[in-house]
């Protein structure tokens, strides 16, 4: 048996709705599919409106199978459809078989008429009951799917007075099933915990933010800006505070309210005392969480109370290996032994096994026996190592990609990326692969890499020439930017970070494999006069026509060089 823990990461649709169309299509089950829409969960409704045969169709019951969620929606002529009795009976199927939740609605029906085959109800199902007499088997069937189905918890419009207060509460337990399933599925990493908090308690605030990759964010937004982001949230307002002191009527207003604040990887104590600004800036009953994975930035700001992670034990560790070697949490008997192996070798951390187990999934055992025999030579499980050896499997292009989102788009929007990164069916391909590789995610269309995967990125890049950055790659730290050479395929710098730089008509002229360039200021970062810290005294002579990003924040000449295509 597949627990349900396995089979919720690979759900298609949130909730599949089970219904009679003639008797709730345009009532009941339209106000009930509009309002899980509001909430933007993905419900999967049969919108076929012509007369459908007997037979059920393999699309709709590919659907139940990738739905998390059933919904069965019995109405008076429910039971008078062989298609819906069937659903009925594939439904339950999948409960018993991987743990889908079914949610019974019994709309203008007694649920013991359901359960028995009587009245209203019974009179529809004894008519389709002698349709299929020669069949007794499938009709033994449906009786007792609707047996089963009537002892589980539900819903009875019956009890609820109001149509819109019964969808309202069908959703509101919708909801929250689908968050315990999403808990029963999570691993303990440090993001994910303070998630699984923030989801459960935040609704009991008058004022919530959860600022995820506070680390990353600070790079390209600056503290400013930031904390008017965190604030905004809180007050539910834009709000374009340019300055490091809050105004008298902010901070009146914060400290009349109850706020639930999560920073997500913080790294510096000067920063989180400027985010945070201390739990008595807040109303009492404030609460701040604060993931790191530096225990120093917390003991330095005096936090009341820390909690160190667990690495998985070996089983959770087993399991969650499993489910990206095998897109389920058992393993084929044949690679039994090597799973137990590599398992032992990730030492418990989440990040390594989702890379490890990806990078082992739909390969031959020949193939797992050869990547575990590589594993082995490294004589310490260092995480960079074993992160590196799904790098080391990539294309070169697909390692440029990789490289680019570490040092320079972690973070930003993918189609955005995909159009600066010029071959675009090329790089749509390549982060499809980052992504089955779990080198990289997708959240709202945009590129996230964790943050260990960016430092090994980084690491490579800086690997390339330790002594002279002038001939890495890429490069993105201001101390590093001094003289080009050809090796350098991208520059972004952060302006904000320097004082003055003089730039010779010739400071690109080495660099003709340059392809991104990008001299910009964090997002709402205010400096008057920005192009006198870029100083071109006579003029610009080359830029690579490689180039197929620039963004140059106070270009201080008129024009671009004239051979510049």
């Amino acid at each position: 048996m597949v627990s349900s823990s396995s089979s919720v990461s690979s759900c298609k649709y949130d909730v599949f709705l089970s219904f009679r169309g003639e008797d709730t299509r345009d009532n009941f089950t339209s106000h009930l599919f509009a309002a899980l829409l509001r909430k933007k969960l993905k419900a999967f409704i049969d919108e076929e409106l012509l007369e459908r045969g007997d037979e059920i169709s393999p699309a709709l019951l590919k659907a139940i199978e990738e739905s998390k969620i059933s919904v069965i929606i019995f109405s008076e002529n429910y039971a008078s459809s062989k298609w819906c009795l069937d659903e009925l009976v594939k439904i339950l199927e999948c409960q018993n078989m991987n743990g889908q939740i079914v949610i019974p609605v019994f709309y203008h029906v007694d649920p013991s008429d359901v359960r028995k085959q009587t009245g209203s109800f019974g009179n529809a199902f004894v008519k389709t009951e002698k349709r299929f007499k020669n069949m007794p088997e499938i009709v033994q069937k449906w009786k007792a799917g609707l047996t089963e189905a009537c002892n589980l918890s539900g819903w009875d419009s019956m009890k609820v007075r109001h149509e819109a207060k019964l969808v309202e509460e069908i959703v509101k337990d919708i909801l929250n099933k689908l968050k315990h399933i999403s808990g029963s599925n999570d691993y303990k990493g440090k993001t994910t915990i303070a998630g699984a908090v923030f989801n459960q308690i935040s609704g009991e605030f008058e004022g919530k933010s959860f600022m995820a990759n506070v680390r990353e964010e600070l790079e390209q937004a600056g503290l400013v800006n930031l904390r008017a982001r965190l604030l905004s949230k809180i007050l539910e307002e834009d709000l374009n505070i340019g300055t490091p002191n809050l105004p008298g009527y902010i901070k009146e207003r914060l400290q009349g309210m109850r706020v639930f604040i999560v920073l997500d990887d913080e790294n510096k104590q000067e920063q989180l005392d400027y985010l945070g600004g201390g739990i008595n800036q807040f109303g009492p009953g404030s609460r701040i969480i604060v993931t790191t994975r530096d225990k120093q930035v917390l003991i330095k700001c005096r936090v009341d109370y820390i909690s160190e992670v667990e690495r998985l034990n070996f089983h959770e560790a087993n399991e969650l290996f499993c489910s990206y070697a095998f897109g389920k949490n058992h393993r084929a008997e044949d690679l039994q032994v090597l799973c137990d192996s590599i398992t032992y070798y990730a030492s418990g951390n989440p990040l390594a096994l989702k890379v490890l187990g990806s990078s082992f999934h739909q390969k031959s055992k020949q193939e797992w026996e050869n990547s575990w025999h590589k594993l082995k030579l490294i004589s310490s499980p260092a995480i960079y190592n074993v992160l590196k050896i799904s790098y080391d499997e990539l294309t070169w292009e697909e390692k440029s990609i990789f490289l680019d989102i570490a040092c320079f788009f972690n973070g930003d929007d993918k189609n955005r990326v995909t159009t600066i990164l010029a071959d675009q069916y090329s790089v749509h391909y390549g982060l499809n692969v980052l992504v089955d590789k779990s080198l990289i995610t997708m959240a709202d269309n945009k590129l996230q890499m964790h943050d260990l995967l960016q430092e090994m990125g980084r690491e490579i890049v800086h690997q390339e020439c330790e002594k002279e950055p002038g001939k890495r790659s890429r490069l993105w730290y201001h101390e590093d930017i001094h003289q080009g050479t050809d090796a350098i395929e991208g520059i972004f710098l952060d302006l904000s970070k320097i004082r003055d730089i003089y730039i010779s008509p010739k400071a690109f002229a080495n660099m003709y494999n340059l392809r991104l360039l990008k001299l910009y200021m964090p997002e709402g970062f205010q400096v008057t006069n920005i192009s006198s810290r870029l100083h071109l005294p006579e003029s610009l002579d080359h830029l690579s026509d490689e180039l197929t990003y620039l963004h140059w924040h106070g270009y201080p000449l008129r024009t671009l060089p004239m051979n510049f295509s």
